[in-house]
């Protein structure tokens, strides 16, 4: 990996996500960047253990670093003076799929916190639900999937930008607040399709 601080906030979030013991969905990590904008992109997606492909429950996590943020830091690591440090976008959309039936909404939101843990002095902020139906190619058969996503930012202060490895203290908690999410959302009641794996 590059030497760089959004590099070591990628290593930090995906060492607690590996942690608390979730698996990294095979093909679903992707790190971009916009040629047109500058912004750079880090995604990737973890389940439960033995979930089947694809899981029942999923989270699928994004952080995001605006071109914005690569100039406040380029100006801090030459020493100049900034107005406001960088800042990391990060969401976590955690999604319930193979349902054989429409979801109620009210269920989910229930067992689901309104703010994730800490990450440093942050915290990221719930949204409404989205509810979403997959069609098979001859129309007849239907899955139902339902996500909520949690967004909020996380300031990177001078003593992180000196001191990366604080990013490892910062992003300590999310790995077992993202499992036991999951294991919330995958302890309601729900009839779920059969899985493409069988192993499920």
């Amino acid at each position: 990996m590059l030497d760089h601080v959004f590099t070591d906030a990628i290593g930090a979030l995906r060492d607690t996500v590996e942690g608390a013991m979730l698996e990294r969905q095979a093909f679903e990590e992707r790190f971009q960047a916009d040629v047109l904008l500058g912004d750079l992109t880090w995604e990737t997606s973890y389940a439960l253990p033995g979930e089947g492909s694809p899981p029942r429950t999923r989270a699928d996590l994004t952080l995001d670093w605006p071109t914005w943020s690569q100039t406040a830091y380029r100006s801090w690591y030459i020493g100049d003076a900034i107005e406001e440090p960088p800042r990391i976008e990060i969401e976590i959309v955690l999604r319930i799929q193979r349902l054989a039936e429409q979801p109620d909404p009210k269920r989910v939101l229930e067992v689901l916190p309104a703010e994730s843990s800490l990450i440093g002095s942050e915290r990221l902020i719930r949204s409404g639900p989205t509810v979403e139906i997959i069609h098979g190619d001859d129309l007849d058969e239907v899955e139902w999937a339902i996500e909520v996503s949690y967004e909020g930012t996380y300031e990177l202060e001078e003593d992180v930008l000196e001191d990366g490895s604080k990013l490892d203290q910062h992003f300590s908690s999310m790995g077992g607040w993202i499992a036991s999410t999951l294991v919330r959302l995958g302890d309601l009641t729900f009839e779920f399709c059969p899985p493409d794996d069988p192993s499920d």
